[in-house]
């Protein structure tokens, strides 16, 4: 089964993704650098030049393939589970991870992301903590929906976050076992 790592952007799918995938000797992906890497230009590119559409087509197609791999940590899109197709593909052999943040603490860290660099698309034409706010409003419902598990990263580092998903994991695979002892 793979781990699938969902939520908005900045609370720490990427990193712990990577950082779950080492502790648990998996490989690991992320969908938006696949992306990139395929289109060989940033996100912030891809949209600015081909719109918002391309890119979820271009997200579709990497998801396709990575539903086909087993045992991986797979890092999604904040968007990715607006399509029902993908999460479709995901659910089948997938622990969803629904990490989650207060939309301040996600302002914050994109604030320091920018201020390093990382650049990265409107989602809805608003100022920063005021699009967080309406776009993660929006997609709560979706993400809680579809969680497996819910970690908030709002106070934790990665190191933490990884911790919980170790334990949720745990928890799931002692209630599986008990089940199936139960059924015996």
């Amino acid at each position: 089964m793979n781990v699938i790592l969902m939520g908005y952007r900045c609370t720490g799918k990427t990193t712990t993704g990577r950082r779950l995938a080492e502790r648990m000797g998996r490989p690991f992906y992320d969908t938006d650098e696949l992306i990139e890497r395929q289109a060989r230009r940033a996100i912030f590119r891809i949209v600015a030049e081909r719109g918002w559409q391309a890119f979820r087509e271009a997200e579709a197609a990497v998801i396709r393939d990575l539903a086909g791999t087993d045992r991986s940590i797979i890092a999604l899109g904040g968007g990715a589970v607006l399509d029902a197709r993908n999460v479709e593909i995901l659910k089948r052999n997938g622990f969803f991870v629904w990490l989650d943040a207060a939309a301040e603490t996600i302002a914050g860290r994109m604030e320091k992301d920018a201020a390093g660099g990382a650049e990265r698309p409107s989602l809805s034409g608003k100022s920063g903590p005021e699009e967080t706010r309406a776009v993660m409003a929006e997609r709560e419902p979706l993400y809680r929906s579809l969680a497996d598990l819910v970690v908030d990263t709002t106070r934790i580092e990665a190191d933490g976050a990884v911790e919980a998903v170790l334990a949720g994991l745990r928890e799931r695979t002692r209630a599986g076992e008990a089940l199936k002892e139960k059924e015996k």
